[in-house]
């Protein structure tokens, strides 16, 4: 039977353990809260901007296309990871590794490089792969100009031709429960069909070529940013969730430990009663 001193060690240390995941899924709740009500903000805005977009081009009467809308012979490809800094989040990083090996098993034919938002999807493709540019320091100070910095390079890079076709991969937050893993195509961006019929009577100033070639770009940026703001929620959500169930499970096997330890004393304690009392039935018998 195991030493009564070894299965309090094990008790007292899964109750610090348990305090520990306990905390991180009060923080991660907490964070939560402010990225869950930032992404619930941006996305009206991220489709607003779209609608509007398909309904300049749809009646413009310009032949003049975006030169980010251009597709072109797909030789080389960017693919725009996020993941988080951190672990302890589930299969919220893993998940995304994978969907990235996915993608490069189906582009073996293409020049392929990466550009990481996240150090463990960085320490995860740097050996094998490509790495363009690492912006893990993106997560220290979150802001839509800091992710339209990065977002304008590619766009100039796509520009010059060096990139003909630009994915983001992230994980897409659904709830706090749920995240889904997705593939976006961020350039060439999609151009609704022209039609004659005009979903909203828009007055133009400039000129619609004027505000197309305004509002593309601010919403290929925006693009981006809704999608690290999407990672970021999901990354709170996954760890929340992973926290409880890892409190849950470490509250389990200590009370499995703690009856372990209850029958293993009471067995000790009877075994010295047995040994008192055999003792003194040999006392009286000699």
């Amino acid at each position: 039977m195991a030493n009564l001193k070894e299965i309090r060690g094990r008790i007292t240390s899964i109750s610090s353990t348990m305090q520990i995941t306990s905390a991180m899924k009060m923080v991660s709740a907490a964070k939560l809260k402010k990225a869950q009500d930032a992404i619930v903000m941006l996305r009206p805005y991220s489709e607003k901007l779209q609608e509007i977009i398909e309904n300049v081009s749809s009646s413009s009467d310009s032949e003049n296309v975006s030169e980010y809308a251009v597709a072109r012979e797909v030789k080389n490809v960017l693919y725009i990871v996020v993941t988080s800094n951190r672990g302890l989040a589930g299969a919220f990083n893993s998940s995304v590794i994978k969907e990235l090996n996915h993608q490069l098993s189906n582009n073996q034919n293409h020049n392929v490089e990466i550009i990481t938002v996240g150090k463990k999807v960085y320490d995860a493709v740097r050996r094998n792969r490509i790495v363009f540019e690492n912006h893990s320091n993106l997560f220290d100070n979150l802001s839509f100009e800091n992710v339209a910095k990065m977002t304008q390079k590619i766009m100039d890079e796509y520009k010059t031709g060096k990139f003909d076709k630009v994915y983001l991969v992230y994980n897409k937050f659904i709830n706090a429960a749920t995240q889904e893993v997705v593939t976006e195509q961020v350039l060439p961006i999609a151009m609704p069909e022209k039609t004659s019929e005009i979903n909203v009577d828009y007055v133009f100033e400039p000129g619609r070529q004027e505000i197309l070639e305004t509002l593309i770009p601010k919403s290929i940026k925006t693009q981006v940013y809704k999608g690290i703001l999407d990672s970021v929620a999901s990354e709170h959500g996954a760890r929340m969730t992973a926290m409880h169930k890892a409190t849950d499970n470490a509250e389990a096997l200590r009370n499995d430990l703690k009856i372990f330890y209850n029958k293993a004393r009471q067995a000790a304690i009877t075994n010295e009663i047995l040994e008192i009392v055999s003792g003194a039935e040999a006392l009286k018998n000699s």
